[in-house]
């Protein structure tokens, strides 16, 4: 019964893939999530974005590829093994790819366990993130997918 009181208090129960992405973990709404694709050969596109990395050819659809890490500011992509492009499916966009350095797992959490982020935070143009997830010892930065996704010239 106990187990039972402990599981209603979490109120309504979100799953993210947890990627690594530069040193930090980032949590994405697995709602979001199409498709996970090993890395594969990015045709470039002239007068792109910095941040987008060009296009691939998934199961004969073209998809744009963006980099999380060149949209964030951080150091360019180092591709290795563990390298992954994730398919993320929009409503209003389609469908986009995002460069992540690593998918390391898939966690459940609690709307109790999701922590709003300031409003300041928020109105920074460079800050994706909506919430930090508690996953046990371990913090998640959960991103707000839109807010990534959002072609607005910033980069």
């Amino acid at each position: 019964m106990d187990a039972l009181a402990i599981e209603e208090n979490v109120g309504e129960r979100i799953q993210f893939i947890v990627v690594k992405v530069g040193s930090e973990n980032y949590g994405i709404n697995i709602k979001y999530v199409d498709n996970i694709v090993r890395m594969q050969s990015i045709t470039r596109v002239p007068s792109a974005q910095r941040y987008f990395r060009g296009i691939i050819n998934l199961r004969g659809e073209v998809v744009p590829v963006m980099s999380l890490r060149r949209r964030m500011e951080l150091d360019d992509d180092e591709f290795t093994k563990d390298s992954r492009i994730i398919i993320l499916k929009v409503e209003e966009s389609g469908v986009i790819g995002v460069v992540v350095d690593a998918v390391r797992e898939v966690v459940t959490l609690g709307e109790n366990q999701i922590e709003d982020i300031s409003s300041d935070a928020k109105s920074d143009p460079l800050n994706f993130l909506y919430g930090i997830g508690k996953n046990g010892e371990e913090l998640v930065s959960l991103l707000d997918v839109m807010r990534v996704i959002e072609d607005k010239d910033n980069a």
